[in-house]
């Protein structure tokens, strides 16, 4: 089963440089990621999407579930009123994901201008690896699919001095 975590940068660089450090954990073999998705609000608030390479048939597959996800992110107070078709369809397909429309809340309260989210899937990652790497880059954990005990861990090691110092 994959895990997804998600954390919520007030930098808008900072969720990149993060994705920068889980890649090269990845390439260390000390990690699989499925995929490391970056969403940036710029302080225009415009969005942007920076995803990993994949293969076209491969992308096009996780290309759906990113875009409705971070959609669904920068349209929650429209999808919150919306009772229409397409809003139930959205919250429809994030609920079959695993995705509650409070961590939806959640994100969209957190996701302002000049801010960075990381979106992290993982197939393969000890929570003892996540948590080294992602120790003292600041940032709030939002979504999880780590036990409670291990989303704690990594909550406490965001907030933490990056080792060696």
């Amino acid at each position: 089963m994959s895990k997804l975590v998600v954390i919520a940068y007030d930098d808008q660089f900072k969720a990149e440089e993060v994705r920068t450090k889980l890649r090269k954990l990845q390439q260390d073999h000390l990690i699989d990621l499925e995929e490391a998705l970056v969403a940036v609000k710029d302080d225009q608030d415009e969005v942007t999407l920076l995803q990993m390479y994949k293969p076209a048939a491969e992308l096009e597959v996780r290309k759906g579930f990113w875009n409705t996800l971070v959609g669904a992110v920068v349209m929650n107070p429209v999808l919150g009123m919306a009772s229409d078709a397409r809003g139930g369809a959205i919250r429809g397909a994030l609920a079959g994901a695993g995705v509650d429309e409070q961590f939806l809340k959640d994100l969209a309260a957190t996701f302002k201008n000049g801010s960075s989210v990381l979106f992290v899937l993982a197939r393969q990652a000890s929570p003892e690896k996540l948590l080294t790497a992602l120790q003292g880059t600041g940032g709030k954990l939002l979504e999880t699919t780590l036990s409670h005990q291990d989303e704690a861990k990594l909550q406490a090691a965001l907030k933490a001095a990056p080792a060696g110092s």
